[in-house]
């Protein structure tokens, strides 16, 4: 729980066929999905306690070695930056899941255990039966990840996908933030991330608001919700969010999707060009780049082609594999690619 005191739940809804979800993904609000894998085999394994949901891992035979991350006990379950910013605040091992997971199971009871986690790991690739016999059907072409650890906290971030994510062990709690609160989320540096994307710099549960000020704004935007195993959780895209994993065995599947034209180039690269092309300039001079990416990327004075006739809209015209091919031959010239 935040020193800032609690947050409003986020809704609960009824999605589990395609044409409601359909219409919750339209509307572009996070919800929660109650039961949606309540009946996976997974699931059922986990209620039953801690050394089944492990068993049944194991029995899914693990085909290849995974990564993990532990941070100290002093970390207190948050993986984060160090001290300095000059690094990060665990380490990265490699190894057989089912050492991993014997290794959870022993330090269930102890005090202060340190924080452990495998993230993002394919399922299709690691546990054949798991991804056979647990199947979300609202997704049936999205390959499904799985991240299992200890009690631990991510900070908020955001993906660049939609996701659904569906507790299968131990209680989760989720914190999330509308796309729209970034400066008040403070986001930490780029080079240097947990997994990929900035973190928030700020720590939801003991704020420090003479540093982050903006954060009690984000905070009266947020919504939370705690899921238990069975229920599953829709993340709109590039919404923040950060997790809790409330449980000494903890064990989720997630699915990340976006339904972007895979020929489109991609928006967080071209941020960062973006960051290396217009940041440095002359203010004024940022001032007509700014005008001139409202008009022709985000159309704030409507379409920029409309004046033009059809034949001489060129890469301003509607999308197009010939249009899209265009416009990746001009960047490749432009940056010696041919």
């Amino acid at each position: 729980m935040s020193t800032l005191g609690p947050l409003r739940a986020i809704a609960e809804v009824d999605a589990a066929d395609a044409e409601s979800f359909a219409a919750l993904r339209a509307a572009r609000r996070p919800a929660v999905l109650r039961g949606l894998v309540a009946d996976w085999p997974a699931v059922a394994a986990a209620r039953r306690g801690d050394a089944d949901i492990v068993g049944y891992l194991i029995d899914c035979a693990p085909t290849r070695p995974v990564s993990g991350i532990m941070a100290p006990v002093e970390a207190r379950g948050r993986f984060f930056y160090n001290d300095d910013l000059t690094d990060l605040n665990f380490r990265r091992l490699n190894g057989r899941l089912e050492d991993f997971l014997r290794e959870l199971l022993r330090i269930v009871d102890a005090e202060a255990p340190p924080a452990m986690a495998v993230q993002s790991e394919a399922i299709a690739e690691l546990l054949p039966p798991f991804a056979r016999a647990n199947r979300l059907d609202l997704l049936p072409r999205v390959a499904p990840r799985i991240w299992i650890g200890n009690r631990i906290h991510v900070a908020p971030h955001y993906d660049l996908m939609e996701n659904v994510a569906c507790c299968v062990a131990g209680r989760r709690r989720f914190t999330l933030f509308p796309p729209d609160q970034l400066a008040n989320l403070y986001p930490g540096p780029f080079e240097l991330t947990p997994a990929g994307t900035p973190i928030s710099m700020v720590d939801p549960a003991e704020p420090d608001l003479d540093r982050y000020p903006g954060f009690a704004t984000a905070w009266k935007s947020a919504s939370e919700a705690t899921l238990d195993p069975g229920d599953a959780l829709y993340i709109p895209y590039m919404w923040w969010h950060g997790v809790e994993s409330l449980e000494a065995v903890s064990i989720l599947v997630n699915y990340w999707w976006t339904d972007h034209d895979a020929a489109l180039g991609a928006p967080y690269d071209a941020l960062l060009h973006n960051l290396l092309a217009f940041r440095h300039l002359p203010p004024a001079d940022r001032a007509i780049w700014r005008d001139l990416l409202d008009h022709y990327v985000f159309e704030a004075n409507g379409d920029p082609a409309a004046h033009l006739p059809p034949h001489a809209r060129g890469i301003l015209g509607p999308a197009s594999p010939q249009r899209l091919g265009a416009m990746r031959a001009m960047l490749r010239r432009i940056f010696g690619g041919g």
